[in-house]
């Protein structure tokens, strides 16, 4: 998959193309069945599946005081297009001038010079432009202008809950991680790297980790089943999110603990995603640390028979 950074990075003969353009966050269920769709009709019209999207996430810009914690951090995105097949993404830098783009500006310079497009794939809700003017009306009209068609997706709904980013992000807030992960087609996931003083350069011997600060969107406070990558080795595991208030820290840390666990290396570069997939219980004070590790065994112990339904299911 390429990755156009800027309009002059497009080149001249680029296309024709077949386009979807959002900020894609999550890489949804709905999402890929637009891209999947793009794909196809790009391999029927001998063109290009691309899509157009934006970093930082507009409302980062626009309004930073409302501006919504990532489902995806902007590398994790790229990964997630790039496993839906398209051909290309124009990762556009979203600055104050881009947000004062007019709708037919954006139609005529993005969609026409830069990419010929032939077809756009978008959602009803789809709106772009300046002060998003521009709704899939105008964009309809204006393709019949200048030359392509646009396709329009109605609402996905599973179980009763409408496939959105803004929808997955409350159930995720809420700690509905299985419900999230219905929506998304896929395990909620975040990726960061080992926490500081773990004794890097050297054989990690303990199956505990802590990750070093994310910033994005994490679930609510709590204990979780999850999956947990370390480098290439995947470990089944059990996931704390909070403050630790049985230590007296009150310090916000997510701590992995890796129940199929072996020793394996882990430095400073080492990735780590963590997969949340059903949630235990919330956080809690406990009376003494010897509280404390009784709960964590009951924890783990549904952890593994939750694994093991998973195994024979």
């Amino acid at each position: 998959m390429q990755v156009f950074r800027s309009f002059e990075q497009v080149p001249d003969d680029f296309g024709p193309a077949v386009v979807s353009v959002g900020n894609f966050d999550g890489v949804h269920a709905a999402h890929r069945e637009v891209l999947a769709r793009v794909v196809s009709r790009a391999r029927e019209t001998a063109g290009r599946a691309v899509a157009v999207t934006f970093e930082p996430h507009p409302m980062r810009v626009l309004r930073p005081d409302l501006a919504p914690r990532l489902i995806t951090t902007p590398a994790v995105k790229l990964r997630l297009l790039a496993e839906t097949g398209i051909d290309a993404v124009l990762l556009l830098p979203f600055t104050r001038d881009l947000s004062l783009m007019q709708p037919r500006e954006f139609a005529t310079e993005v969609l026409c010079r830069r990419l010929h497009t032939r077809e756009v794939h978008e959602g009803f809700n789809f709106h772009f432009g300046h002060r998003a003017q521009g709704d899939v009306e105008m964009l309809k009209a204006m393709g019949a202008e200048l030359g392509f068609e646009v396709v329009v997706y109605e609402a996905q709904r599973m179980r009763g809950d409408v496939v959105s980013s803004s929808r997955i992000r409350e159930l995720i807030a809420a700690g509905k991680v299985a419900r999230a992960n219905r929506l998304l087609g896929r395990c909620f996931s975040i990726v960061s790297n080992a926490g500081r003083g773990r004794g890097y350069g050297h054989r990690f011997t303990v199956p505990t980790i802590n990750l070093t600060r994310y910033d994005e969107l994490t679930p609510r406070d709590g204990v979780y089943v999850t999956c947990t990558r370390v480098g290439q080795e995947r470990f089944q595991s059990v996931t704390n999110i909070g403050t630790r208030p049985t230590f007296g820290t009150e310090s916000f840390a997510i701590e992995t603990h890796l129940l199929n666990f072996h020793p394996v290396e882990v430095n400073s570069e080492t990735e780590i995603e963590i997969g949340f997939l059903y949630r235990l219980r919330d956080e809690q004070k406990f009376p003494s640390v010897e509280a404390l590790r009784e709960q964590i065994t009951r924890d783990v112990r549904r952890a593994t028979h939750y694994f093991a339904l998973r195994h024979t299911a």
